[in-house]
Formats: structure tokens, sequence, C-alpha cells
């Protein structure tokens, strides 16, 4: 039967591990909470500091600053999961905490941890252009401080001032910088990911495809190896028991005419021989063997027996020829040639009226060739019907052989000059 060949099998692309929104995930985290951390701190420096720093009423001022940004961050952290990116509420957000910001470091300095919380998630905040403000405006903040706190007391604080600002913007947009690296990155690991989603859907797709391809190639397999399978068998039996019928039937019309007893006997015996030989061929070809011939002989052996049996049941004149240097073949090429020969003798015994039969076996380069010649009235090989032979097994049957061991099988005919099948296959050795 036919092997249906194995389809390949197709691996979705494995989704690389989400680094990004991992980070992502921890930013937020830290947006959420982080402001609550620093709002703390910059609250237990400042009251450690009030005496110094503060009067009693910047102290009441910030005292209650600090409750007002503690419960906009609490009213934030509810809501503010709501907008995913740049909004109005997130706008009006950032400018009120970075004026509470903004107001506390004014009456200390030490509020500056809090008034840092505007560098981060900016950009998500800010609608696009207005987070470099937002980053220049808490470099303000953040400038004030670390020169001694606002407003600058004096020249020599202002050039100080502007100094620390000039250096904190500079840190800002370097850091912004890197930051918007970081950002394409992680949009550009965003957009693998999602291609590989869908390169994983298209693949899944595919297999699904490639299943449903590999079912129906089983099938097909199946239906050709169930037709090959009765070719073979219809094959066999036109090549075995047809032609063992047809000469048995030849034997018994000899017996029926002629009164000689021990002549009837001969024709009786080779009837008997025959039908003996054509069981055992039957047999075999149910099970997939070689031909009966070929059990104990090589080719060439088992082609001159063939013919010698032919040429005495017929009466004909018949020689075999082996040129070249023989050699083992498969067993498939065994069969097949000699199953060739036996047809093509078959059809000069049915049609021919030769007097003269050769047959040769030749060993050449890469191809074996087996050529069965007649002088027999030959025929107009273009006025035969589509297909040849009793039952569609003649000439059709020996091309048909031959083309399924990559071989070919030509016809040499002319009205009165004899037939000559010649059948060529490629030269595979025994042990191949």
């Amino acid at each position: 039967m036919t092997t249906p060949v194995p389809t390949p099998v197709l691996e979705p692309v494995p989704k690389p591990m989400a680094a990004v929104d991992l980070v992502e995930q921890r930013q937020r985290t830290f947006e959420r909470w982080g402001p609550f951390g620093l709002l703390g701190i910059g609250l237990v420096i400042s009251l450690a500091t009030a005496d110094l720093l503060m009067s009693p009423v910047a102290r009441t001022v910030a005292w209650a600053l600090v409750v007002v940004a503690f419960l906009l961050q609490v009213a934030w952290t509810v809501t503010g999961a709501r907008h995913e990116g740049p909004s109005l509420p997130g706008t009006l957000f950032y400018a009120v905490r970075w004026g509470i910001a903004f107001a506390l470091t004014w009456l200390n300095p030490f509020f500056a941890f809090y008034a840092a919380t505007g560098y981060f998630g900016v950009e998500r905040l800010l609608p696009r252009k207005l987070p470099r403000f937002g980053l220049f405006a808490t470099a303000v903040t953040m400038a004030g401080s670390q020169s001694g706190g606002l407003p600058p007391q004096g020249g020599l604080q202002w050039v100080l001032f502007g100094a620390v600002l000039g250096a904190n913007v500079a840190l800002v947009t370097v850091f912004g910088h890197f930051a918007e690296q970081e950002r394409d990155r992680s949009r550009l690991q965003k957009e693998t990911i999602a291609e590989l989603e869908r390169t994983n859907a298209r693949l899944q797709l595919a297999l699904d495809e490639n299943a449903a391809l590999h079912s129906q190639l089983l099938v097909q397999a199946r239906e050709a190896g169930v037709a090959d399978e009765r070719r073979r068998l219809a094959a066999e039996i036109h090549d075995t028991i047809a032609q063992g019928l047809t000469g048995i039937i030849a034997q018994l019309q000899v017996v029926t005419g002629t009164s000689d007893p021990a002549a009837a006997r001969v024709h009786l015996d080779r009837a008997a021989d025959l039908a003996r030989h054509s069981l055992g061929e039957a047999r075999r070809s149910v099970q997939n063997l070689a031909p009966v011939a070929l059990e104990h002989d090589g080719l060439p052996q088992a082609l001159e027996k063939t013919v010698a049996t032919w040429a005495e049941r017929t009466g004909t004149r018949a020689e075999f020829t082996v040129t070249g240097t023989a050699e083992p073949l498969h067993d498939e090429l065994d069969a097949t040639l000699l199953r060739i020969a036996q047809e093509a003798l078959s059809n000069t015994a049915r049609h021919a009226s030769a007097t003269r039969v050769g047959v040769t076996l030749s060993y050449m380069a890469g191809e074996v060739t087996l050529d069965v010649r007649d002088d027999g009235r030959g025929f107009d090989p273009g006025a035969l019907p589509p297909r040849s032979g009793h039952g569609g097994f003649g000439l059709d049957g020996m091309r048909a052989r031959a083309r399924r061991l990559a071989g070919s099988l030509t016809v040499e005919a002319e009205p009165g000059q004899g037939t000559a099948v010649s059948a060529r296959v490629p030269l595979v050795r025994h042990d191949a």
C-alpha cells in the first residue's frame, strides 16, 4: 500500500516573558503608593525642624496642606485607575498636587521629598508636550529647596538657585531622554508581543488546517493503496490464472482431437502441471510473494526456463540470450521483468502465429532491458483500441508494470513484419 508522507509538524512560537508588563506594574504601584511615603518622610523631617524653620502660622498652614495633599492622593488612588492615559482629570490632579508641593516646600524646604512626586508618572497624567513643563515646574520646586528654601534671599542665593535649577533641568533632560528611549523599547516590545500573539493565532490556524490535510491524505493514501492492490491482484490473476487456464484449455483441446492414448496422456499431464502451477501462482499472488519461477532461480535462469517451457508447450522455436554481466536485481525488478516476458510470450502465442521468437535480457550501465521479438504477422500499433488485450491487461498492463518501477515499455510492429516488445527499467541491485 502507498505510505503517506508524514506532514511537518508546526509548533506555535512561544510568547516571551512579559518583562515590560512587570516593570510597568511596579511603576504604577509606586505611583499609587509612593506619594504617601514621600509625604510622610517630608512631614516627619518638617516636624523635627518646624521650630527652626517655620513660624506658628506657617506650621498651621503646612499641616492643613498636608491633610489636603493626603486626601487628594487618596481620592486619585481610588478614582485615577479609571483613566488609562492623559486626561483632563489627570492634568488637574498633577497641577493641584504640584501647587500643594510648591507651597509646602516654600513653608519648609524638607517638603521637597513630597515635591519629587512630580517626576513620576508625568507622561500618564499630562497630555503630549505638557510633560516637559510639568518636569520644569517640579525642577523649580526642587531647586528652591536645594538652594536654601523659597523664596531666595539676596543675590547670592538667587545665583545659587539658578545654578541648581540649571543642574536639575539638565538632569531632567538627560534622564527624560533615557526614559523616552526606554518607552520606545517598551512600546517596541509590546508591539513584538502583539505580533507574536497574532503569529501564534495564525500558526494555530495552520496547525488545524495541517491536521485536516493530514487526515485527508491518510484517507486518500488508503484509497490509493486499495486501488493499487486491486490492480496488482487483477494483473497477477491475468498473468497467472488466466494464462494457465488458456494453456489447460489448449492441452485439453488437443486431447479431444486425438485418438492416441499415449499422446492424450502427455497432454493431460501437461494440463495437470499447468493447473498445479497456476494454483501455486494464485496463492503466491494473494500473499504478494515472488513468482514461483523466482523462488529458487535468478532472473536469467527463470526467464530461460520460462522460454523453454513456452516453446515446448506451443511448439514454436524460441531462444533466450543474456548480454552484459548478470547482477542480482531487486525482487520487484525480477518479478516485473518476468511478468512482462510471460505476458509478451502469451500475446505471441495467441495472436502472432510466429515461427521464431527471441528473448534477450541485457544488463547495461544503470539499466536493464528485456526484448521479446517474433517473426509473426505483426499489427498496426496505431490501430489498437485505447486498452488492448483481453480484459485490458495486455500492452497496457505491461506498460503499467514498467512505469511502477520508473521504467518504460515500447512496442515496434508492422503488419507482416513481426513484433518487438522492449521493456527498460533502472538497474537496482538486490541489496539496495
